[in-house]
């Protein structure tokens, strides 16, 4: 998989080799940035299954995932803590703040994240993120602030490329061109 570079001189490959940790937001990455309501007004949430695969691999191979949302998302979290120990910041509140605490509580420096983003909303965490991505739908205002820009929507396989971008560069994907080392 060769990253499509939306600034040329961009390192990504060696931010790649230091990723230790993922963090996205539920609108506009995890789902598709719509919000669906059932006859009685209660959200309806809904995860691409390549997503949730790739969620699952990325915690067995070791990284670390946060899942940052400014509303109250916590309808999400049954599907969440499904795929494993993942670090939901899910009520609503402060983003930056959020991945600060996550950073903490693994003991990760910024250069060891990686962000995906669709929106404004998660800027100050992309400019200080290891590995910022906007996803192919994002708003032109992060095309030229980020390392990298997705093939694929928000919703729609944007976290599994780059789950899988980073675990094939490390060697830990099982599933591509690079064998993975034993665990």
């Amino acid at each position: 998989m060769q990253p499509f570079q939306a600034d040329p001189s961009s390192q990504v490959g060696t931010a790649l080799d230091g990723i230790k940790a993922l963090v996205f937001p539920i609108d506009g990455v995890l789902n598709n940035g719509t919000i669906t309501l059932d006859s009685e007004g209660r959200e309806l949430p809904g995860l691409y299954a390549r997503d949730a695969v790739a969620i699952r691999e990325a915690l067995r191979c070791g990284l670390h995932v946060a899942v940052v949302s400014g509303r109250n998302a916590s309808v999400y979290r049954p599907l969440l803590e499904a795929a494993g120990p993942i670090d939901l910041f899910l009520e609503g509140g402060n983003r930056l703040e959020a991945y600060e605490t996550f950073k903490q509580r693994h003991g990760l420096r910024d250069e060891e994240c990686a962000c995906i983003a669709d929106d404004i909303e998660e800027l100050d965490i992309l400019k200080m993120c290891g590995l910022p991505v906007t996803t192919i739908n994002g708003v032109e205002y992060l095309r030229n602030r980020v390392a990298y820009i997705s093939v694929y929507e928000g919703g729609r396989g944007c976290i599994r490329e780059i789950v899988e971008m980073i675990l094939e560069h490390q060697g830990k994907w099982a599933y591509g061109d690079k064998p993975a080392p034993a665990h």
